[in-house]
């Protein structure tokens, strides 16, 4: 006898699937993390000057698409997937459906790597394949529950295919002198969903574990954040390297620091997992300032805000989300085990909790289900839910 489902918990597959498609997560932070452990050596390499990857992008345009569109987008898939269940009550891909999507993804990654011996057409529709898969998978389930207050994240999945549609029509001489804006663009569309995502959850983390009663969220800054944002993206779309997007990275990085005040950073010093998310955000708000130093003086390099976008802000927050939604959805404590053995006795051990196929009501947060995300995970409908993503 099948049990009644909790409420708010996403289904679990109706069949029995192999544990590394049965949710979202699996495969692709899998894949992003073996991604990265692979394309940051070779990307010093090919700085030594010992390997040139410009079959089809120059060197400089493949690291950024293959950063952003590779590492990136990976994890960014595997959150969405998984987050999206919960979000809506209803799944997004698993089993079969799941292994397609890697599929595609793995299919881009060697179409890219393989170009010098590809026709370049091919290597465009390949590469091109995974955004519109994506963008089904988590779209049904957001529009068929009309769940309006994710429609942003398919606007932004949308422009990240967008961006990619461009490099690639660059490289096809369709649109000549574009890959550069491109992807810079798809920078800004990744920053944008860590503010989105960011504000959603990271403050109820903190209140959470922390059980400080000040940590808040300050709705209006937390939308006047994400406006000004997506502004400075069609900005640097539309007038790329003019005055108005040095003004509105100034706005957008006085507006994120003001709605984090609030958010209780300075309680997370002893929660890795809290706060290397609070230092991802960090990053952003660093970066934005960082580009409107270098549009002021040379002393600054332009470089330096860039990676403070990728390298600290995308690179932090993707660890900490990474590391939280694996925990949380697999059943294991969000908190590092007690050094003494009488700790299997104040907590359920991770084995139990998977084991026994339902969450703890004493520590939602820490104890979910192997198969299904955490009950408690935040919905648009509850926002002091506490759980995972």
């Amino acid at each position: 006898m099948k049990s009644l489902r909790l409420l708010g918990e996403a289904p679990a597959p109706a069949e029995p699937v192999a544990a590394w498609l049965a949710k979202g997560f699996r495969p692709f932070f899998l894949l992003a993390g073996g991604f990265a452990a692979l394309l940051v050596p070779l990307w010093l390499v090919v700085l030594s000057g010992r390997v040139r990857p410009d079959h089809y992008f120059d060197a400089m345009s493949w690291h950024a698409h293959e950063m952003i569109f590779g590492f990136a987008l990976a994890v960014i898939a595997g959150f969405l997937l998984t987050a999206v269940a919960n979000w809506t009550g209803r799944e997004t891909a698993v089993g079969g459906h799941l292994g397609v999507l890697a599929g595609l993804f793995v299919a881009g990654r060697v179409a890219i790597s393989a170009a010098a011996v590809l026709p370049r057409p091919l290597v465009a529709a390949v590469d091109l394949a995974f955004l519109p898969a994506l963008a089904f998978a988590i779209g049904r389930p957001i529009l068929a529950t009309r769940n309006r207050r994710n429609y942003p994240v398919l606007a932004m999945v949308s422009v990240m295919f967008l961006a990619d549609l461009a490099m690639h029509l660059d490289v096809l001489g369709v649109l000549p002198g574009v890959r550069r804006r491109a992807s810079l663009a798809a920078v800004d569309v990744v920053t944008l969903l860590v503010l989105f995502v960011a504000a959603r959850i990271f403050p109820m983390f903190t209140r959470n574990a922390t059980k400080v009663e000040t940590v808040r969220n300050q709705p209006a800054l937390d939308w006047a954040t994400t406006i000004s944002m997506a502004a400075l993206v069609l900005a640097d779309v539309a007038f790329p390297d003019r005055p108005i997007g040095t003004v509105l990275a100034g706005v957008t990085a006085a507006l994120a620091v003001a709605r984090s005040s609030t958010w209780g950073a300075r309680h997370t010093g002893a929660v890795p997992l809290l706060w290397i998310l609070h230092v991802g955000h960090a990053f952003v708000p660093l970066g934005l300032a960082l580009r409107v130093g270098a549009a002021l003086t040379p002393a600054i390099p332009a470089s330096s805000a860039l990676h403070a976008l990728t390298a600290g802000a995308i690179g932090c927050t993707t660890l900490g989300m990474m590391a939280r939604v694996s925990l949380g959805h697999t059943g294991r404590p969000l908190t590092p085990p007690a050094r003494s053995s009488s700790r299997s006795r104040s907590s359920p051990s991770p084995r139990s909790c998977a084991s026994s196929g339902r969450s703890s009501a004493a520590a939602p947060s820490a104890c979910c289900t192997s198969r299904a995300p955490c009950s408690a995970s935040p919905s648009p409908s509850s926002p002091s839910a506490t759980g995972s993503c």
